[in-house]
């Protein structure tokens, strides 16, 4: 392996663990990866089936754009690797990183309906790339989740070009899709990103609470 993808794969079962410490990535869940070469289009990507709090670098397995490993692994990559590279290819994209939080979870279902959820008013917005004031509408689509994943792909790729501003998107009852153009930004927009989510939902338990 290369200095490159040791080094990524380090980074990636880092922010795996911060994940899971946070309750974003709870037993097996959630799953990350990171481009480390874009010609011919290679992946480090967590392995299914693994707990994140425990991931370690040495777990990380390196894919191609066809999901398959090249990396000396009996391991199998993460189901959702084709959501991954669609994702990478649609954006351009350096890192994908995919979390199952309570409210992510919540609010992706109560919103379904509507294909989407609004945040907007929040300073927190700012910390997403190209945002500069807390005036800005960030729409987050909502995507009825699929068990057959290429499918799933082409449905997120749709998704993407119909909303060329959208920072991460929702899968139904399943969770948040998040990137950047690299790890580091990746990692940002989904706190971001769950830290609104969790804003909006803990706002609508206080508006429904009697007042006095």
């Amino acid at each position: 392996m290369s200095d490159r993808f040791i080094q990524i794969a380090a980074s990636v079962a880092s922010i795996a663990r911060g994940f899971q410490v946070r309750g974003w990535a709870l037993g097996t869940s959630g799953n990350l990866s990171a481009v480390v070469e874009r010609e011919p289009l290679t992946l480090a990507m967590s392995p299914s089936g693994v707990d994140k709090g425990d991931l370690t670098a040495e777990q990380i397995l390196m894919i191609d754009e066809h999901a398959a490993v090249l990396s000396d692994h009996h391991a199998k990559p993460s189901d959702e690797s084709p959501l991954h590279i669609r994702i990478i290819k649609e954006r351009g994209a350096g890192a994908v990183l995919h979390t199952h939080s309570i409210w992510n979870t919540i609010l992706s279902d109560i919103h379904a309906a509507d294909g989407g959820v609004f945040i907007e008013g929040y300073e927190m917005l700012k910390g997403l790339e190209g945002v500069s004031t807390h005036e800005h509408s960030e729409w987050l689509p909502i995507l009825e989740n699929s068990q057959d994943m290429w499918a799933l792909a082409d449905r997120i790729g749709d998704t993407l070009r119909k909303h060329k501003d959208a920072h991460a998107i929702l899968l139904q009852r399943h969770g948040l899709y998040s990137w950047g153009r690299d790890l580091a930004q990746a990692k940002r927009h989904v706190e971001i990103v769950e830290f609104l989510l969790e804003a909006l939902g803990r706002t609508r338990l206080i508006s429904q609470q009697p007042k006095g």
